[in-house]
């Protein structure tokens, strides 16, 4: 394990993170459409994505055990910023959604960690949104594209935008009950 989070405390943060992002697409949707359709070419929006990534990778790469992959350690603590430093540059077509799609591959990891070996059926809410998002982020890493056309599908009128806002926050509310309740 290399997150030691319990089931409770990592489904009140994703249930929170779940209604905070979806209540604004909610609320504003035509200020959030503007948003959201700069957002997979937004250079600064990759920027900042891609060094929280950094940040993440780097803290587990310094913190967990490698076991008989110690000796590389030092090695690939040297190339992650190299690396960054080099996708900063070289990489401009959609960085932001690239690095949102790490985002998600590295979210997904805690809640999973989170409910493993429980049996309690109410874990699968949490372990399905786990695959929801190491599927989204396969997707978005390897075919940025999609991102910018989920999009444009999604705000081609105020209905689908407010339907697609309005389950985010219901699964979101659905995982904050089960937090509070089963967990």
């Amino acid at each position: 394990m290399i997150y030691h989070f319990s089931l409770h405390s990592v489904a009140l943060v994703a249930g929170i993170l779940l209604v905070l992002t979806g209540l604004p697409g909610l609320l504003q949707p035509d200020l959030l459409q503007k948003w959201a359709k700069k957002l997979p070419r937004s250079r600064v929006a990759g920027i900042v994505l891609l060094t929280v990534d950094l940040a993440w990778s780097f803290w587990l790469l310094f913190t967990m055990e490698m076991g008989e992959f110690s000796t590389f350690r030092k090695p690939l603590l040297i190339a992650l910023p190299i690396g960054y430093f080099l996708t900063i540059r070289f990489v401009d077509e959609f960085l932001a959604v690239r690095a949102l799609g790490i985002l998600c591959l590295f979210a997904a990891e805690p809640l999973l960690d989170a409910a493993f070996l429980r049996y309690e059926t109410a874990r699968l809410v949490v372990t399905t949104l786990a695959y929801i998002l190491i599927v989204v982020g396969l997707l978005w890493v390897t075919m940025p594209y999609l991102l910018r056309d989920q999009i444009n599908w999604s705000s081609r009128s105020h209905a689908r935008w407010r339907a697609v806002h309005a389950a985010i926050v219901l699964y979101g509310a659905i995982v904050l009950a089960l937090a509070l309740t089963q967990y």
